[in-house]
């Protein structure tokens, strides 16, 4: 058992590419944790979409011992954060585990929007800040500015802010200090009733949920039976130990530790991230501040190119579920694309991963559907729906008002920018609240804005007229009234239910225009005329037609009377008119990825 005062339990928050991983190597070598150079980089991103993306979607953690300047030994606790607007959640939980954070900075590129939003989640929970300027080994490194803007941006002295690169491992020595000697050691709650605040959990096929939890008041001990608060299910621990590169068993944990324990969970839902433990035989009268449900934010529909392939499209999903308790979904059928499943996610990010691990893990050919947001219907008869499927918006006349998700955007931009950043947001129906200036140079703006909206193409169009330099980040601020329609496809007079989507109502008749000439182009000809319609309720809004092939039946017609021709034409004519009839419009799967590709 550790003296809680020679305990350091800290994390490191930063935007996206700003070198965490990098720095948490450095700090892995310096600390002892593992052998320099005997090691992947970006240890503790351990999926191959992180390292291929460069950032991190799992958040991690692990126990160093390091010797200090004073001669004492510290535990050093880094509990890695996931690097994604979309989690902002289990970063607010990891930051809670800790008493105090490392907040990097790009050297060439100075503050962005995700690191002042993560700061403030870091001062909510009132850490203890480090900063710290990365980078400064790179030609365009700027440390000195940089180090201004953070140390203005905290109210700091600037000689706190630390200057390493974590490529060349230059300044680490010092990063490690700082951690020991600013960030405080725990509260001794030795004598409290047991609680720890789960962070993260994931699922082993042979041994169940493994829970990473920090203590914070009393000991678990091995054998003891626990408690979570949300989910009020009873197990007991068969092991617990610290988070070191191999799970390390140890009897019990501490107040201000920061470990594992393994207690025969079947579902990672059972140990959510958020939750509080307590032992059943001395229980806490209160779990630990912060927990809330896990919301999807996004939903798209998942169908299989092959249909044979749907029974292995449900058990990849459950798969997936084992180990990410926010995944959500469901069975669904559509005409147009047969049997799949409805999925929600936390957002646009979490929805290309799962997609993307679902076709290299498990091999699976997927289309997927529009991806939309979840919209709160208030019908006629005073009945409340919740609409996440555009195909089951209630009747037009049934509805009294429409309310969809709004949230409040930060955008770090260059202040030459300006002007056409606020152009984008009002195109997408945002509403300008505030200005403030970070530096000279750059602006942070914030706007109410749809979430739906932010959803599509949001992100590269803003860097797009920003020239690459604008940054953005967002958090739900709840649900407002909007006049939302559904606007639906039809080819032949057939709904293609995957091509409905719930839109503003004074962008209709510019998205149905667009829509039904993308799929004129996509949908092949036929031998008969394909109608092609955007259509709101039973009233046509816009219209395009799709020319049928025809076989030049009077080629064979050499001289004679004109009617000889013409007898041919009518029977080919009656022939197509049949055909029309019985005939079903095959519709390719590019038409379904149309209207993501459609200009908002």
């Amino acid at each position: 058992m550790k003296n809680s005062k020679y305990i350091r339990n800290f994390s490191i928050i930063a935007h996206i590419d700003h070198g965490k991983s990098t720095l948490a190597d450095r700090i892995l070598e310096l600390t002892g944790a593992v052998e320099i150079g005997a090691h992947v980089e970006q240890l503790l991103d351990n999926m191959e979409l992180e390292r291929e993306r460069g950032i991190t979607i799992k958040s991690h953690a692990i126990k160093m011992d390091y010797k200090a300047s004073d001669g004492e030994v510290y535990e050093l606790n880094l509990i890695d954060t996931p690097g994604h607007v979309d989690f902002t959640y289990e970063v607010s939980r990891s930051l809670a585990a800790c008493e105090g954070a490392l907040i990097i900075v790009d050297a060439t590129q100075g503050i962005e929007a995700q690191t002042i939003s993560n700061l403030y989640l870091a001062i909510e929970n009132d850490l203890e800040i480090i900063p710290v300027v990365n980078k400064i080994d790179m030609p365009a490194a700027r440390p000195e500015d940089v180090a201004v803007e953070i140390a203005e941006l905290l109210g700091c002295d600037i000689g706190d802010v630390l200057m390493v690169s974590a490529k060349t491992g230059e300044g680490v020595p010092d990063v490690v200090e700082a951690i020991v000697k600013r960030i405080p050691p725990p509260e001794d709650n030795l004598d409290a009733p047991p609680r720890a605040l789960i962070f993260d959990s994931f699922y082993d096929t042979y041994r169940g949920v493994v829970v990473y939890a920090r203590v914070v008041d009393g000991t678990f001990s091995l054998g003891d039976k626990i408690k979570f608060f949300v989910t009020e299910k009873q197990y007991e621990i068969d092991e617990l130990g610290y988070l070191t590169l191999s799970l390390e068993k140890t009897d019990s944990l501490s107040t201000g530790e920061v470990g594992y324990l393994m207690a025969n969970v079947k579902s990672v839902g059972d140990a959510r991230v958020g939750d509080t433990i307590t032992t059943v035989k001395n229980s806490a009268d209160k779990p630990l501040p912060g927990y809330r449900e896990v919301k999807p934010m996004v939903y798209s529909g998942f169908y299989p190119t092959n249909p044979d392939d749907f029974e292995g499209l449900r058990s990849a999903l459950e798969k997936l579920k084992l180990n990410d308790a926010s995944l959500v979904y469901e069975p669904e059928t559509s005409a147009a694309l047969g049997f799949g499943f409805r999925c929600g996610f936390l957002g646009l990010l979490h929805l290309e991963i799962t997609q993307e691990r679902l076709f290299r893990e498990y091999d699976l050919d997927l289309v997927a559907t529009v991806p939309n947001v979840e919209y709160i219907v208030m019908k006629e008869d005073g009945e409340k729906v919740t609409v996440e499927n555009p195909a089951k918006m209630p009747d037009p006349l049934e509805i009294e008002s429409v309310e969809e998700p709004f949230v409040e955007a930060e955008i770090i931009t260059p202040h030459e920018f300006v002007s056409p950043i606020m152009n984008l947001v009002k195109e997408r129906r945002g509403e300008y609240v505030a200005t403030e200036f970070i530096d000279p140079a750059r602006v942070l703006l914030r706007f109410n804005i749809p979430l739906a909206e932010v959803i599509f193409d949001f992100f590269d169009k803003m860097k797009t007229v920003s020239r690459g330099y604008g940054s953005f980040d967002y958090k739900l601020i709840g649900y407002r009234p909007s006049d939302l329609v559904k606007l639906d496809v039809r080819v032949n007079g057939d709904l293609v239910d995957a091509l409905s989507i719930i839109i503003h109502r004074e962008r209709t008749y510019d998205w149905g225009q667009k829509l039904v000439s993308k799929l004129k182009e996509l949908i092949p000809r036929q031998m008969y005329e394909v109608v092609i319609q955007a259509a709101i309720g039973t009233r046509v809004i816009s219209r395009a037609r799709c020319a049928p092939l025809r076989k030049n039946v009077t080629a064979k017609c050499y001289g004679g009377d004109i009617s000889r021709k013409r007898k041919l034409l009518e029977r080919q004519k009656e022939g197509k008119r049949r055909m029309k009839m019985v005939g079903s419009v095959e519709i390719p799967q590019d038409a379904f990825f149309a209207v993501l590709k459609i200009e908002r």
